[in-house]
This record gives structure tokens, sequence and C-alpha cells, in this order.
């Protein structure tokens, strides 16, 4: 089997240092405040290999966008759910979501940025289509084993569950500066992360649990 080329080896490393360096500005300043000569720099390439290789910068924003939804799809499929009992399964998950939320702030300004365009970045992206799709799966696959085992309530829509389950950690980050200011507590703190978990499964695990 022949090598791959050190041309095509160079062209995959610019692109994903192009790659990185866009997600780093467009989560800093958004699609509008992004400048392509600073993710050039950053990259160590030059404006000319970005719109070669990506076109605009509308474009490389979209493909940033869509390979940030993919990393966290494709992370979740990697807890392989299925091996677990239902209530463990979905803990996990939980745990999961939790936890990538904190280490990955980028991708929440990612998803702001990409609701302030209304989503049209997003739009006609098969591969995020069948991504979400195995998500919502997966999530239908542990609520029917939990209903199966009596452990889980009948009838909960697995595309709710997964909004849900967003939205109780991606609000309280989103909102921990004012949210500090107005109920007078450091939101980031240790005990009051752990606490949130905590509040989060307990939250989800009563909605679901028989």
């Amino acid at each position: 089997m022949a090598k791959p080329k050190p041309r095509t080896r160079d062209a995959d490393a610019t692109k994903s240092r192009i790659l990185a360096a866009a997600k780093s500005e467009f989560a800093r300043l958004g699609l509008g405040g992004a400048r392509v000569d600073e993710i050039a720099e950053k990259a160590r390439a030059n404006k000319r290999m970005i719109y070669h290789y990506f076109g605009s910068k509308e474009d490389l924003f979209r493909v940033v966008l869509e390979e940030a939804y993919l990393d966290i799809r494709n992370a979740e499929q990697g807890l392989e759910l299925d091996h677990l009992p239902p209530v463990e399964a979905l803990e996990t998950l939980l745990r999961f979501t939790w936890q990538y939320y904190l280490d990955n702030p980028e991708f929440i300004t990612l998803v702001n940025s990409a609701n302030l365009h209304r989503g049209r970045h997003l739009e006609g992206s098969e591969r995020l289509q069948m991504a979400s799709r195995r998500l919502v799966r997966m999530v239908q696959d542990i609520l029917d084993r939990g209903v199966e085992s009596g452990v889980f309530r009948a009838g909960i829509d697995a595309v709710q569950l997964n909004i849900t389950i967003a939205a109780i950690g991606y609000y309280y980050l989103t909102n921990r500066f004012t949210g500090a200011i107005l109920f007078e507590r450091d939101f980031m703190e240790d005990a009051a992360l752990q606490q949130r978990l905590a509040f989060n499964i307990d939250t989800i695990m009563r909605l679901v649990t028989v």
C-alpha cells in the first residue's frame, strides 16, 4: 500500500490548524467579529490558503460549527450506553453532558453564535442530521429498556428529554455571570458545580422514573 504523499499530510495539517484557530476566534468573537487575518496568523497559514480550503469566512464558520456538533455527538456514541442498565446509562449521559460543557466552553459560545444567525449555517448538513438521529435513537433505546424493566415511565419523548438534558446544564453555564450577581453565589466554585450536577441528575431521574 502506497504511503501518503508529504504534500497530502501537509495539507491536512494546515487545514487542522486553520480549523483550530477558527474555532477559537469564532467562539471568542462570533462570525462578525472574527477576522480572517487573525485566524491565518494563529494557524501559521495565510489568507489564500483559508480561502483555498474553505471558501469564504462564512463557509469556514459553517465547517467549524458542524465539526463542533459532530465532536459531541461522536463522543456520546463512544459512551456505549447500550451495555449499561437504563438508569445507569441515563445518569452516565447526564454526567457526560455536564462535563463536556465544562471541558469545552467554546462549544457553548459556538452554539450561541449559531442561534444568533438562526441556525442557517447548519441547514442542509446531512452529517449533522444523521448524528442527531443517532443520539435520539440512543436515548430512545435507554427509555425503552427502562420501560421494559419497569423503572421508567412510558410515553416520554426522546427529543424532549434530550432538549431538557442539554438545557439544564447549558442555561446554568451561559448565565453564570448574571446568576452570580442575582443569586449572590459563585456558580463556578467546585462545590457549586457538584451541587448543580447532583440537582440535574435528580431532576431528570424524577422526570423519567416510575
